[in-house]
């Protein structure tokens, strides 16, 4: 044997160690980047861990999801998914983290919405797909859940779509086509007709006061009326008093 060839051998075993070597990196980096330990490192998690322990998802039917069941793609079809999930989501919320405060969940909640719609929009591109771990085929019952599940395949629609605020905190729905289309958060039509319905009960309150001042000014031009004629009345009595008493003066008295 050559000094090349044992030279391309070293050079083949090298390549080969270092690729398992970075394989076991990549593939241990992100089991360990997706622990529930690692995740409410962060002081903000912490408040949605307790969310979802407290959720319906939680011990539901034996089983206790994690962070990552939800919001990292699992199995090997989905890794790049996942790791593109860690490099480029994680770093943003790492640097929120860094930048925002979110020491209290009061302050937590006012940034919750677009947390919540990013989570959402996360699930629309991955259609789903940590929902469909666990929920797979699913057939609910009633007509009207059956009809909707059909959107699934005529429409596109995914999970997310319709099925939001089932672990966290309530929040805005979003409508997550219109989003998608529009570049930025679009709320649901719901959403948004409810802000409608207050209006609504605000100008029936304004309709209200302004009857009641209507009736109001009516019944004090009633009463300001009656005081007129009251003093018309007593007017016309005067004068026909004085009247009477001119006459009485100026005709003669007949014996």
């Amino acid at each position: 044997m050559t000094g090349l060839q044992k030279g391309a051998i070293g050079t083949l075993l090298t390549g080969g160690l270092l690729g398992i070597v970075l394989v076991a990196v990549v593939f241990g980096g992100e089991a360990a980047l997706s622990t529930e330990e690692f995740c409410t490192s962060c002081h903000s998690m912490t408040y949605t861990q307790k969310e979802l322990k407290d959720s319906t998802h939680y011990g539901a039917l034996g089983v206790n999801p994690g962070c990552k069941d939800c919001h990292i793609p699992q199995g090997f079809k989905n890794f790049h998914l996942a790791l593109y999930t860690h490099a480029v989501d994680g770093a943003r919320e790492l640097y929120l983290e860094l930048v925002n405060d979110y020491s209290t969940l009061e302050k937590f909640n006012e940034r919750r919405l677009i947390m919540a719609h990013d989570a959402r929009m996360n699930l629309k591109k991955w259609d789903s797909v940590t929902c469909r771990d666990c929920h797979r085929d699913p057939n609910p019952p009633g007509a009207d859940a059956q009809e909707a599940h059909k959107k699934l395949k005529t429409e596109g629609a995914t999970c997310i779509d319709c099925h939001q605020n089932l672990v966290h905190e309530e929040v805005a729905k979003t409508d997550l086509n219109a989003s998608l289309a529009a570049g930025k958060m679009v709320l649901a039509k719901e959403e948004e007709g409810g802000g409608g319905e207050e209006g609504d009960e605000e100008d029936d309150e304004e309709e209200e006061s302004e009857s009641e001042g209507t009736s109001d000014s009516s019944t004090d031009k009633a009463e300001s009326s009656d005081d007129d004629s009251d003093e018309e009345e007593d007017e016309d009595g005067s004068d026909e008093g004085q009247r009477e008493g001119d006459n009485g003066f100026s005709e003669p008295i007949k014996k």
